[in-house]
């Protein structure tokens, strides 16, 4: 099972064993059959812990005996707790995904969960850069290196993953590495924004995942689902000079075939990458930046572009459309701004 926090631990420890089993059972299937993250796997389990936490508060022993009106009262404690929309949301999805397995795997009579409604979760329009402000955080390390802080935790997104730098270890990568470090930082920044790849993608990709001849890196996003997606000129140089005078400079015995390394050789690691766009934001004067709003930006420029949105969405690697339909509403939103900003009578 995936680690969950010290609290979901004491109430997966005390949950009846039949419960237990359950839990880890329906964790083994999320990451092997179902080919989910580490961290989906821990949010399913910690909503699931929850859930059966307070089914066994109800009376309810055995799994058999959960219901419908178990599952709705599960949910209208977290409402009166203070839950978000968007958590309700992701925790009755969490409690219909369980109840569909566990009647699959025949330990519930019924999918009791199947007629489970949730509120709909409200959704933020995400941060989105300038087209100028995107291009002068990329160019920002050929100007400047600022050092990633210490990190608040670990993050390994991949077994080969080196744990996250801190300052003084990137200070040694950079003194040892010479200009490789700021070379790897502009070709990271390139690609989120070139390719609008999520930084575990990026931080994922292999040296042999880029056609350099098509331009075109290979990408396995979520759930193991392979696409590839074209990068342009600007990107290309940066792999280019990464390739031929930088990762030769930190590679060593743990990089492997990683495309991208940390200071000290190993797989650059997503939360240290999630440094480096946010001290490069910083340092250029831009507002609060992570990789994931270089997607953002990405997606929306593109589609401000003329760009198809089925394209957009085979792109970024979403498997449902609604995802990327935000980003029209980014567009409307920006749209409507300058409209109020220019025209006489907005």
């Amino acid at each position: 099972m995936s680690r969950p926090d010290r609290g979901t631990r004491a109430m997966h420890q005390a949950l009846p064993p039949a419960l237990r089993d359950a839990v880890d059972d329906f964790a083994e299937h999320l990451s092997r059959v179902r080919n989910r993250s580490a961290h989906t796997v821990r949010a399913y389990v910690t909503d699931l812990v929850s859930l059966l936490d307070h089914a066994v508060r109800m009376g309810c022993v055995d799994l058999a005996e959960l219901d419908l009106s178990v599952l709705r009262s599960w949910l209208a404690r977290q409402r009166t707790t203070g839950a978000a929309r968007t958590s309700l949301a992701r925790r009755a999805a969490s409690a219909r995904a369980f109840s569909a397995w566990a009647h699959r795997a025949g330990l519930l009579p019924a999918d009791v969960g199947a007629a489970l409604a949730s509120p709909r979760a409200h959704r933020d329009l995400p941060s989105v850069l300038r087209a100028d402000q995107a291009a002068a955080l990329v160019e920002a390390p050929s100007r400047q290196t600022p050092l990633p802080t210490n990190p608040a935790r670990t993050d390994q997104a991949r077994p080969d993953a080196e744990p996250a730098d801190t300052a003084a270890e990137s200070a040694q990568g950079a003194a040892e590495g010479s200009e490789a470090v700021p070379l790897r930082d502009r070709v990271l920044l390139e690609l989120l924004y070139a390719t609008g790849v999520r930084v575990s993608e990026a931080c994922g990709l292999d040296v042999g995942d880029v056609d350099h001849g098509r331009r075109v890196i290979r990408v396995f996003g979520k759930g193991g689902r392979e696409r590839s997606v074209p990068y342009g000129v600007p990107a290309q140089r940066a792999l280019d000079d990464w390739l031929r005078r930088g990762r030769p400079a930190m590679v060593g015995a743990r990089s492997g075939d990683a495309l991208l390394l940390g200071a000290r050789g190993g797989r650059l690691n997503p939360t240290t990458a999630r440094q480096i766009v946010g001290a490069y934001a910083e340092a250029a004067g831009l507002p609060r930046t992570s990789p994931h709003d270089l997607r953002h930006s990405a997606a929306t420029h593109l589609l401000e572009g003329g760009a198809d949105l089925r394209a957009v969405q085979e792109l970024l690697g979403h498997s449902s459309l609604a995802s990327t339909q935000i980003y029209t509403h980014v567009s409307v939103e920006r749209l409507r701004a300058a409209y109020r900003q220019a025209h006489p009578r907005a």
